[in-house]
This record gives structure tokens, sequence and C-alpha cells, in this order.
């Protein structure tokens, strides 16, 4: 079980450059990869996102590289490639003259345009800085995966802790749930007594049809037999390697579906307490599941 938040960061250096790459992750139902490259990387954004995607199952991840050169190296690579530019200033001077925008084209917006002002003149081609910026990732995916899994372990301990109450809950239930009908039958009684009615016998038939009735509307077998059966699932996911916040999810809906039909079946004090404990840990299981990837 991991969680989804985490950070991590990796390094390479390689022939005068070095790649930094720093990730973070956060809470999100689906998996999102937002990467923020360099211009001169731009081309790897697709390979990043692959790789972020094949490690990373559910929760936002921000990617950050940057690479970073020797000062000899960035002094010699910085030039301005004049006839781009030229270009430019007539393209974004035809667009405002058709769109009938007033003004003119600033030196600072045409520095701006891609490609115009370059520091990577003698630069390495972008694919082959690939192996080092793959490198940084799969450091700091490491790094991430590894916070990642240490927050995971301490997730699953007070699942397992709310999950523990709710099984002690729904065990005293099921010792007082084969009672409910004999209590009916004596408070029955004793309210016919009080109102004054004589000569009810305990076999009579009347009182017999209500208390079958009664019983037959408040059985919560059923109801208890799936929530242990969701109880086991929840060990299943304990054990599994694979991203279980989603199935966590699903499990928290079904253990409300089946606490909220035995609340509303059980007339019974001891039952409707225990419902009660019941809805408040399945509350924080609930909240806590939301970090689970």
């Amino acid at each position: 079980m991991k969680s989804m938040t985490g950070y991590g960061r990796g390094e390479c250096a390689q022939d005068g450059f070095k790649v930094t790459v720093e990730l973070s992750s956060v809470n999100r139902k689906q998996a999102e990869v937002a990467v923020t490259l360099p211009r001169e990387l731009d081309m790897l954004e697709a390979q990043i996102r692959d790789a972020v995607n094949r490690v990373v199952a559910r929760g936002r991840v921000n990617v950050r590289v940057t690479l970073h050169a020797a000062e000899g190296k960035l002094s010699a690579r910085k030039h301005i490639n004049a006839a781009l530019a030229k270009d430019y200033a007539a393209e974004f001077a035809r667009l405002g003259k058709a769109l009938k925008i007033s003004g003119e084209v600033t030196l600072d917006q045409v520095l701006r345009a891609p490609g115009v002002f370059h520091t990577d003149e003698e630069l390495a081609e972008t694919q082959d800085l690939w192996p080092a910026v793959e490198k940084a990732l799969d450091q700091g995916l490491a790094a991430l995966l590894k916070m990642r899994e240490r927050e995971g372990a301490h997730l699953a301990k007070d699942l397992s802790a709310r999950i523990g109450v709710m099984h002690a809950a729904v065990d005293k239930i099921q010792i007082q749930a084969p009672t409910t009908a004999e209590n009916y039958r004596r408070n029955l009684l004793e309210r016919i007594k009080s109102a004054g009615i004589e000569n009810i016998a305990p076999d009579d038939e009347r009182l017999l049809k209500e208390i079958v009735l009664f019983a037959d509307r408040s059985d919560i077998s059923e109801e208890l037999t799936r929530l242990q059966s969701h109880f086991q699932q929840y060990a299943d996911c304990v054990k599994s390697k694979e991203p279980v916040g989603r199935t966590l999810d699903f499990l928290a809906q079904e253990m409300n579906r089946e606490i909220n039909t035995i609340g509303s079946k059980a007339n019974d004090a001891v039952i409707s307490h225990e419902v009660v404990t019941l809805k408040a840990e399945l509350e924080k299981f609930r909240e806590q599941a939301m970090n689970v990837e």
C-alpha cells in the first residue's frame, strides 16, 4: 500500500552539463503528470511522462527538470537568430493589423518568441541528453516511491486500526441480533399489560404473527455477512502489491450502505450504539483511504 504524497530528487552530470530532476506528488482521484522543462529539453516531455506513468497509478505528480552548464559553455552558446526574429516581427505586425489591434511590436515580444534567443548553440542534441535525464529521473522516482511506500505503511496501520474497531462493533451486533425478537416480544407484552389489556397469552396467534413480522423486518444477517466480506477484502488489499486506493474507495461506499441498512432495521439500543461507532470509524477510514494510491 502506497500513499499518494511524496517527494524525490535525482541528479546526473554529463559532458559538462548537470541535469536535476525533482518530483513531488499529491492526492488526485486519477493519475496526472505535470512536467516543467527548460526549452532545450522540450522534446523529452513525452518520454518523461511515460516513465512516471509506468510507476505511478494515482495522484498528481509534478516533475521539474533543470539543466545546468559550465559557465564557459554558457557564454559560448549565447546567440540571437536575427532572421527568425525578423520573420516573427513581420508576422506579429501582420496579425495585429488583421485583428485590428493597435500598438507596435516590441523587442521584448520578439525575443520571447520560440527559437529567437538561444543559449544552447553548442549544446548536445536533446536525445543525446536523454540518458542523463533518464538517470536523474530514475533516481528521483526511486526516492519518490520510497517515501510513498513509507507513508503508505503508516496509512495501512491507521486503516487497519479503523477496520479493527468496526470488526469489534460488528461482532457485538452479531451477538445482540438474535435476542432482538425475544426482547421485542417481551416489551410488547409489557406494553399490552400497561395498556390494561388482559387475557393475552404469550402464544396468542396475533402476538406471534406480530413478532414474526418484526423479526423479518429487523433481520440484519445478510448485511452483517457482507460487512464481514468487506473486512476480508480489505485484508486482501493490505497484502496486495498493486495500487488499492480505488478498491478502498469502493469498499468504503459498500460498507456505508450496509451500515445504514443495519441502522434503519435495528430496533435495539445496543445495536444502535454500535451503528454509531461503525459510522464514526467508517468516516475516518474513508478520509484516510483518500490518501492511498
